[in-house]
């Protein structure tokens, strides 16, 4: 038995398959999700999702915000930005925390760039830059 899980986002449906095992961060907290996990609906914060598959493969996946919601074996993920940790420009990403870190230093209470360095933090830990 498997999750049937879908990663969708405005501009396309970036992961589709099955998986053992679904780790997200929710305003909640981290929560794995497994076959037969009871139905849950939360809001998901900028972190990685990692999704093993039966094999145990794994995919981690920077999720900057959106949804999560489960019932019946299907998992589905929509968020309005995403990124595959394969498709991540790395030295882009360090960048963008790099400014994120500047503005926050100049201005602690800037939530624009507590944002951004959520995003690019997220970004990089799934690439395992951080």
């Amino acid at each position: 038995m498997a999750l049937n899980v879908e990663l969708v986002s405005p501009e396309r449906l970036l992961f589709e398959g099955e998986a053992k095992l679904v780790i997200a961060r929710t305003s909640d907290g981290e929560i794995g999700f497994e076959p037969g996990h009871i139905p849950f609906v939360g809001t998901l914060l900028p972190a990685p999702v990692k999704v093993v598959s039966p094999d145990g493969d794994e995919q981690l996946i920077a999720v900057h915000s959106g949804f999560v919601e489960v019932a019946n074996d299907q998992l589905t993920l929509l968020s309005d930005v995403s990124e595959l940790a394969e498709d991540i420009d790395v030295d882009r990403a360090r960048a963008a925390l790099e400014r994120a870190d500047a503005a926050l230093a100049a201005d602690a209470e800037d939530g624009d760039a507590a944002a951004a360095k959520a995003r690019a933090t997220a970004r990089l830990r799934a690439t395992g830059q951080l």
